[in-house]
């Protein structure tokens, strides 16, 4: 009987006021590792989507009104979508058996543009969805790039109409009704739980969105619930939650993520720099550095070049800076490696004045260059994108230095500035990742989809066309395989993994991946795991893979900027994923995504998350700052372990916001 179900979500949108549903209005890549959130209010939805090519064309959801009825307005237009599916997703992911109805009206019904209803909602690339399209009712499952009609029939539907869509799910058995008359109907077991979510790729608009269960479903999706929150309780029980360690005022010198860390040279304390830039040509992609400011852990300033600035557009910056921190001359003291206004320099780390520096190279070979805005290079010498250290002339430690454009070309120079070689691998992606894979104390160069050796020569390339690598990881990943294994983050390209010949292992087209890190995430387990999130199109999917590459869990987190870095939280060897410093959607989490380490509500920035051993006990301390200040929080039981396992993690030297991070331990 209706009246025994229980209403567990009834959204009129009454509580929103009449405009724009939150959204970026630049459609930037601030989200790809800054937890960016549009003010404004959400209600209990969030919008999956984000996609550059929207920039200034306003945004996808609206509220709007009329009689005093508010509706939730879809605005864009199939043309514009690239396949992209508008969505805003609300509900429960234990939501198990359950009814959902909306009331819908398509505003066009031009073919094959869609509306309707998604249930069972895993993340935005896998879920169950009820859709008028091309004249037809349609039962679909979206399984990654594969969508599956499971039941249809003609529905004659028209623009003036607000129809009734309702969906019962209950075990494997999927019924689809319109103005309550049963339509279509399959069975299915793929997705047995998950959100629900209104979607169109035409302006549609919703309304009187009503989830209802009956009371033993409600029953049980109660206890499910209240099972997986006392897990998260007990297992926080045996974390180390955070205590706050230290606060930074960084005044008006503040920046996102384009902070280095180094060391000083009494008692080896750690500091800081701390870039801010100025925006040339079109949007990041010549961003030059127009501060540099190093502190202490205590705030103070050691030394600042150029002038600082408290305008966020000189701080907030969706690509690298071109800067290092590293001993790159063996005097024990460690110097600061900068690209700033067409020269590359060696600065005192101690002072900030110049050792060396040389004029950036000239932009040559214009014709062979990868995403460059206009068409056209805009400089006759070169805006440096990102600096990486590395060995590629065999001593005892890397203090050569590479350089390179936004996706085109590399340079090599030793640590005297001296030119080693150059290459144009016209699609270079964002970061290399070096490491002598041939055991001849030289460090071989990972770029893009191509593999250098140490003096610059072209070994292989991997078959593929198109994106390019965002993030690079190798290591001993897989016990089984008596060498290394290639991991990657290739965008639209997806997971990809390779062997060091350059032979494709697996490959996951996952939606476009954009960060990944490999640690070890489950100790159950042989080997590391891989774990991979989204961001361009369907953002915030989060994917765990064993050493084989096979998947484990995957969920969808409502909030940007999820940095998935390994963290030896524990000192045990087993090590947990950071997210971001949110609060509610933040905080640490272990292999199978149970949140085992959450932040306090004490008012700490959320824009930035990162993890470094700060005290000196071999565990990680986790850094959350914005433009304005920095939280430290360390271990509740802090103190110095001599039991404490140290992993092999990725070197302060080479900082940037496109390395795959990862955490090796010595077996």
């Amino acid at each position: 009987m209706q009246e025994e179900l229980v209403l567990v979500r009834n959204e009129t949108f009454k509580d929103f006021p009449i405009g724009n549903f939150p959204f970026d209005p630049q459609h930037s890549a601030m989200g790809e590792y800054h937890c960016y959130i549009p003010e404004g209010y959400r209600g209990n939805w969030y919008d999956p989507v984000v996609y550059h090519g929207w920039n200034g064309s306003g945004p996808t959801w609206i509220v709007t009104e009329e009689n005093g009825k508010k509706f939730m307005e879809q605005t864009r237009v199939l043309s514009a979508l690239k396949n992209l599916w508008p969505m805003l997703v609300s509900g429960d992911e234990f939501w198990q058996d359950y009814s959902v109805e909306v009331q819908v009206r398509m505003l066009s019904t031009i073919s094959p543009a869609h509306a309707g209803i998604m249930f069972r909602y895993i993340h935005a690339r896998s879920f169950y969805a009820l859709l008028f399209q091309d004249k037809k009712l349609k039962l679909i499952k979206k399984d990654q790039e594969n969508i599956e009609v499971l039941a249809l029939c003609n529905f004659n539907y028209n623009c003036d109409t607000f129809y009734n869509l309702q969906v019962e799910c209950v075990g494997s058995k999927i019924i689809g009704y319109v103005n309550n008359k049963k339509m279509v109907e399959a069975t299915d077991r793929s997705y047995t739980r998950g959100k629900i979510g209104i979607t169109a790729t035409m302006p549609a608009q919703f309304t009187d969105v009503r989830v209802l269960m009956d009371p033993q479903a409600y029953k049980s999706y109660l206890m499910a619930k209240s099972n997986w929150v006392q897990v998260e309780k007990n297992l926080q029980c045996e974390h180390p939650q955070p205590v706050l360690w230290k606060i930074i005022d960084f005044k008006n010198f503040g920046a996102g993520r384009q902070i280095r860390f180094g060391n000083l040279p009494e008692n080896n304390q750690k500091f800081m720099v701390i870039a801010q830039h100025q925006k040339r040509v079109h949007r990041d992609a010549y961003a030059n550095i127009s501060c540099l400011t190093a502190i202490d852990f205590d705030g103070n300033v050691i030394w600042q070049i150029g002038e600082p600035s408290s305008q966020k557009d000189h701080a907030y910056l969706t690509a690298d800076l071109p800067f290092q921190v590293c001993d790159i001359d063996f005097d024990g003291v460690d110097e600061v490696i900068v690209a700033r206004n067409f020269k590359i320099m060696i600065l005192d780390g101690l002072t900030g004045k110049i050792k060396k520096q040389i004029s950036a190279p000239f932009s040559d070979e214009t014709d062979k260059l990868y995403s460059v805005p206009f068409g056209q290079y805009a400089f006759d010498r070169v805006n440096i994108d990102s600096i990486r250290i590395a060995n590629l002339t065999g001593k005892t430690k890397p203090t050569d230095i590479i350089v390179k454009d936004r996706y085109s070309r590399l340079w090599a120079y030793d640590n005297n500035l001296e030119l080693l070689w150059k290459f144009n691998g016209n699609n270079t992606g964002h970061f290399m990742f070096t490491k002598d894979i041939d055991s001849d104390g030289k460090e071989e160069v990972v770029v893009g989809y191509h593999l250098l050796d140490h003096d610059g020569k072209l070994l292989w390339t991997l078959p593929i066309e198109s994106d390019h690598t965002d993030e690079i990881v190798i290591g001993p990943i897989d016990p089984e395989r008596n060498e290394d294994i290639i991991a990657m983050a290739c965008g639209d390209e997806g997971l990809v993994l390779s062997d060091l010949k350059g032979n494709i292992i697996k490959r996951h087209l996952i939606g476009h991946a954009q960060r990944i890190s490999v640690g070890n995430y489950r100790p159950d387990l042989k080997g590391y795991e891989i774990c991979v999130t989204t961001y361009w199109g369907y953002q915030g999917i989060i994917y765990i893979f064993d050493c084989k590459g096979n998947l484990l869990h995957q969920f969808e987190q409502p909030v940007p900027g999820n940095i998935i870095t390994p963290v030896n939280w524990t000192g045990d060897g087993r090590d947990l994923i950071l997210l971001s410093g949110h609060v509610q959607h933040g905080g640490m989490i272990d292999g199978f995504g149970r949140r085992v380490v959450t932040f306090p509500d004490d008012g700490h920035p959320i824009l930035c998350a990162d993890s470094i051993d700060v005290t000196g006990d071999g565990r990680d301390e986790i850094l959350l700052w914005d433009e304005k200040k920095m939280y430290i929080y360390t271990q509740q039981d802090n103190g110095i372990k001599s039991d404490v396992l140290v992993p092999n993690k990725y070197s302060t030297i080479n900082g940037s916001n496109y390395r795959g991070e990862f955490s090796f331990y010595n077996t």
